[in-house]
Parts: structure tokens; sequence; C-alpha cells
């Protein structure tokens, strides 16, 4: 089988959501251009709003949201598959609560798989911010294992990379990849972004495929906090960073050897070493 390329998009959103889309997209077809049949997108693609009122006054439900009418009429033109990392979207049923949703579209268009964002962001980072994703967000409660022609896909969202059973658990079900779109803090990211990447891939021998949001989100001067790491990252199943997009916006590509997986799981098979134990 001839190695799959995949793409990571990384952008800078803001709370302008029409120019979050048309950049997207420009990304996409970046990608695409570079023969990219997966091409995954940064969580939030949509919108990182100022605040909450900004949030509630432009999120919509996800049958009504133009970036995935957008992105699904995008993988259709181009036949490719889409991993649109999360959109913020309205939760079902609620007036005051958004869902950080990723979803998976097929070439047809189609939406394949949801994943709803199961941890929610809560941090205390002095100066540089504070942050109660909780606050505006209902978490999701449910793993979500996807079927791609050449791969089993796990879905996690950012916040997700520091909770190991969730990614131990995907992969012990037959996750091959693993995905973990953010919008990771400057501060956090500068220290612990690259580790717990490289660790969740060496431990469960998946390729790992982190698209990323960039830089200060609401505008260039000191006031404004919210700033978020970049450094997109494909690595593959021996923590061996493939591609890393560092700073600003733009596109990077790897064609992945999925012979790797079950090498990596050959030489520490610590997958199936799991013991069951009580504390």
């Amino acid at each position: 089988m001839t190695a799959p390329r995949v793409a990571l998009v990384q952008m800078n959103a803001t709370g302008d959501a029409d120019d979050n889309r048309a950049r997207a997209r420009d990304l996409i077809r970046q990608a695409a251009d570079g023969d990219a049949t997966f091409i995954a997108t940064p969580e939030v693609t949509n919108l990182i709003a100022p605040n909450r009122d900004a949030l509630f006054s432009t999120i919509v439900s996800e049958a009504e949201d133009p970036c995935l009418a957008s992105i699904q009429e995008l993988a259709a033109e181009r036949r490719v598959t889409i991993l649109i990392g999360s959109l913020a979207l309205k939760a079902e049923g609620e007036s005051d609560r958004a869902i950080n949703r990723s979803l998976l579209i097929g070439p047809d268009g189609k939406i394949q798989a949801r994943y709803d964002k199961i941890h929610m962001f809560e941090a205390d980072l002095g100066d540089q911010g504070r942050f109660r994703e909780a606050a505006s967000y209902k978490p999701g409660d449910k793993a979500v294992l996807a079927d791609l022609p050449w791969a089993k896909l796990g879905m996690t969202v950012c916040y997700d990379l520091r909770f190991p059973a969730l990614y131990r658990a995907l992969a012990q079900a037959g996750a091959q990849i693993l995905t973990v779109p953010s919008a990771f803090t400057a501060p956090t990211g500068r220290a612990h972004w690259h580790t717990l990447l490289k660790a969740r891939a060496i431990e469960n021998g998946c390729f790992v495929l982190a698209p990323a949001q960039w830089g200060r989100h609401h505008g260039t001067d000191e006031t404004s906090l919210r700033e978020s790491y970049g450094h997109s990252l494909i690595i593959d199943p021996w923590g061996t960073v493939l591609a890393d997009a560092e700073q600003g916006e733009g596109v990077i590509f790897a064609d992945l050897d999925m012979g790797m997986i079950e090498k990596a799981r050959q030489r520490i098979p610590s997958l199936s070493n799991d013991r069951d134990w009580s504390l």
C-alpha cells in the first residue's frame, strides 16, 4: 500500500468567523495541492471568541454552521478526507452551553464521525490568564474510534492530551492514528507540548497528528492574553517528529509508513503487556 500523505493546517483564528472560514479553506486547498489525502485543522477552526458574550452571539448549531458546510463542500470538491479539529457550536437543546466538536469529513463531503471534547480546560496561569472552559462548554462523555481506508483513527481534542488513559483505551480498541487538534496556550505549550505528544505516540505505538492554533488571537498588544503555541506536529510511533510547523500559519506534510506501527509495538509490546492491578 502507498504510504498515505497527511497534512496539518496551522492557523490563527480570531473572533471573525467569516475570516477564519476563508483562511481555513485557503490552507486546506494548499494541503490538497500538496497531494495530501488526509487533512486536519486545529481546535476551534471556526472561532476563538474574546469573551463569552462574543462566543454565544456568534456560534450556531452544527446544522447551521457555515464553516462546517464550507469544509464539507471542499472535501467533496477535492476528494479528500478532512478532520475539522473542532468547531465551537451551540449545544443541542441548551441555550447557554456550547460544545467543542471534532468532525471527520469523508471525500464525499459527508460527516463520518463526531467527537465532543471530554476534558474541559481548567487552568490558572497567573498573569498569563485563567481558563475555565467548563463555564461555557458542555463536556462530551464518549470516546470515538473512526475508520479510515488505511487506519483506525482515535479522535481527541487539546486538553484531552493530559489524560493518558483515554489514549490507552483508544489504542487498545485498535487506534493506529491519534489526532490531537489544539489551541494549546503559549506558556503550557513551551513547557509540555512536545513532551506530552511524543509520550502519547511512544506509549501507544501510534502516529500522532496534532494540528494547532498559533499566535495572539485578539490583537498584538500586550493586553491580549489569548496566545496559542503553534508547533503543529506529526510524530511517528517511535516518538520521532516527522514535521513541525513551528510558528506562523501554514501547512506541514508527511508520508506515513504504516508498517512502523507494528514494528514499534513488536519492539516494545507495552499494549499487550498491560496487567490488571489494584491499589
